[in-house]
C-alpha cells in the first residue's frame, strides 16, 4: 500500500527536553552563525589572495563550500524545530536525504583528495607542479562532486523504496535514512543493500586513500633528517590530519560501535557534532595551524 502522499516526518530532535529548548537553540544558533563566517571567511580569503592559488587551497576552499553546504542542510531545520515543531513533507524528507548524501561524501572524497596532495608535496616535492596540475586538481574536485552526487541518488532512490503511512515520528533532528528504514511500513532490504554499498565504496575507498597516503607521507618524514626538514614537513600535514582524524573518527564511531551498546541520545550528540561542530571547526584548524592562511589575514587586515 502506497501511503506516500499523505506522510509526514515528526522529527522530534531536542523537543523532548522543553527546558534545554532555549539554551539549545542560543548554542546551535551561535555555532551555525560561526559556520557561516569561519567557512565563507575562508572562501573570501583563498579568493582574494593570489598567493593561496595553489592546489592546496583550492582543495580547502571547496571543503570550505562543502562544509557550509552540509550543516545548511540540517541546522535551520533544527533551529526551527526548537521554536515551533512543524512535520517535514515527504518531499522535504526525500530532499533533506538527497542534499546531505551528495555533500557529506563529497567531503570524503575532498578529504582524499587533500590526503593526496599532501602525499605528493611531500614525497614526490621536485615534481610537485607537474603532478598536481591545474587540470587535475580540477578533475579531482569535479570528481568528488559526482561521486557525492551518485551516492546521493543511489540513497534517494533507496528513500523511494520505503513506504510510509500518516505520521512518523523520527527520534532524531534530521532524516536518518538508516532510521527510517525501521520506520518503514514496507520491506527496507533493498534500501539497507544500498546503504551497505554505498558505504562500502564510497567510505572505504575514500578513507584508504587518506590511509594509504599518510602511511606514504610518515615513512617519509621520518625518512628526512631531524631537524627543521622534518619540522616543517609535519608542520603541513598537521591541520589536514586534525581535521581527517576528526571526521573519521566520528563515522567509526557511528559505523563501528554496536547499536545495542549505544543509546539513540548518544546517537544525537554524536550526530551533532558531525552536522554542525565539524564544519565550524574545520577551516578554525586550517586557520590557527596554517602560517600562509595566518599571513593572508595580516596582510588583509594591512590593507584595510
Amino acid at each position: 500500500m502506497n501511503c506516500t502522499q499523505v506522510v509526514k516526518f515528526i522529527l522530534m530532535g531536542f523537543t523532548d527536553n522543553p527546558e534545554l529548548q532555549l539554551t539549545l537553540f542560543a548554542v546551535f544558533l551561535a555555532v551555525y552563525l560561526a559556520t557561516l563566517l569561519v567557512n565563507l571567511g575562508i572562501m573570501v580569503l583563498i579568493r582574494s589572495n593570489p598567493q593561496l592559488h595553489s592546489p592546496m587551497y583550492y582543495f580547502l576552499g571547496n571543503l570550505a563550500l562543502v562544509d557550509l553546504l552540509y550543516s545548511t542542510v540540517v541546522t535551520p531545520k533544527v533551529l526551527a524545530d526548537l521554536v515551533t515543531e512543524r512535520p517535514l513533507s515527504y518531499a522535504g524528507c526525500v530532499t533533506q536525504i538527497l542534499m546531505f548524501s551528495v555533500f557529506i561524501i563529497t567531503d570524503c572524497f575532498l578529504l582524499a583528495t587533500m590526503a593526496y596532495d599532501r602525499y605528493v608535496a611531500i614525497c614526490h616535492p621536485l615534481r610537485y607542479s607537474v603532478l598536481m596540475s591545474p587540470r587535475l586538481c580540477v578533475q579531482l574536485v569535479s570528481g568528488s562532486y559526482l561521486l557525492g552526487l551518485v551516492n546521493g541518488v543511489g540513497q534517494t532512490i533507496g528513500m523511494l523504496n520505503l513506504t510510509f503511512c500518516g505520521s512518523v515520528v523520527v527520534n532524531q533532528f534530521f532524516c536518518d535514512i538508516s532510521l527510517l528504514i525501521s520506520l518503514s511500513s514496507s520491506d527496507g532490504t533493498i534500501t539497507s543493500r544500498i546503504l551497505t554499498a554505498a558505504a562500502l565504496l564510497f567510505g572505504v575507498s575514500s578513507s584508504l586513500v587518506v590511509l594509504v597516503s599518510y602511511i606514504a607521507i610518515i615513512s617519509t618524514i621520518l625518512s628526512i633528517h631531524p631537524g627543521e626538514g622534518q619540522h616543517k614537513a609535519f608542520s603541513t600535514c598537521a591541520s589536514h590530519l586534525a581535521v581527517v582524524s576528526i571526521f573519521y573518527g566520528n563515522a567509526l564511531f557511528i559505523y563501528l560501535k554496536p547499536r545495542s551498546s549505544r543509546s539513540r541520545e548518544e546517537d544525537k550528540w554524536v550526530a551533532v557534532f558531525y552536522t554542525m561542530v565539524t564544519p565550524m571547526l574545520n577551516p578554525v584548524i586550517y586557520s590557527l595551524r596554517n602560517q600562509e592562511v595566518k599571513e593572508a589575514l595580516r596582510r588583509l587586515r594591512a590593507r584595510k
